[in-house]
């Protein structure tokens, strides 16, 4: 049964490494152009792949760029142009 369940994950693995590669926004890739991303990650499964998960894709982080909320307010109550209208 393990020897059948590694290769496996390994191949799911990879699989979502070379997805994310493939998805991931060419502005938000670091260290290395996206082709050369997509073929460590299909070459050296798992090298390849935890590098990008770990150096390749910037991540979320509020300092860096990533994926924010836009700063405004967040609904109706802390709209003030809505409380001066009530």
């Amino acid at each position: 049964m393990l020897r059948l369940l590694i290769p496996i994950l390994l191949i799911v693995f990879t699989v979502y490494c070379v997805v994310d590669v493939v998805k991931t926004d060419e502005a938000r890739v670091q260290h290395l152009p996206k082709v050369l991303w997509l073929v460590l990650a299909l070459l050296f499964t798992p090298v390849g792949g935890i590098a990008w998960l770990l150096a390749g894709r910037e991540r979320g982080s509020l300092g860096r760029g990533g994926s924010q909320r836009p700063l405004g307010p967040r609904g109706p109550d802390d709209d003030p142009d809505f409380l001066r209208g009530i």
